[in-house]
């Protein structure tokens, strides 16, 4: 694995990732849920949600760095976390 530079915050990254999807995997095998019909006017489940998070957090996290630069990325996550907290609300 020399080709890739697993520095922490690289580890940390897939590590969240990894269990996020494990955690929605046992929330939708212990209460499974019926899909539901939000702002986008389509059925989303759990997994398409977070799925949707994770998609817009890559992207405002992208735009972040192209329009503002690294010395503030913290401020991304903050963005991204009521980024999230939208998404599972009303999507």
């Amino acid at each position: 694995m020399e080709w890739m530079a697993w520095t922490q915050p690289t580890a940390i990254f897939f590590i969240v990732i990894a269990s996020l999807l494990v955690l929605f995997t046992v929330l939708a095998l212990k209460f499974p849920e019926s899909p539901r019909v939000g702002i986008l006017r389509i059925e989303t489940t759990r997994g398409d949600r977070l799925f949707i998070t994770l998609l817009g957090s890559a992207f405002i996290n992208l735009a972040w760095l192209g329009l503002v630069g690294p010395d503030t990325q913290p401020w991304a996550m903050a963005v991204c976390l009521v980024y999230a907290a939208a998404v599972f609300r009303w999507v």
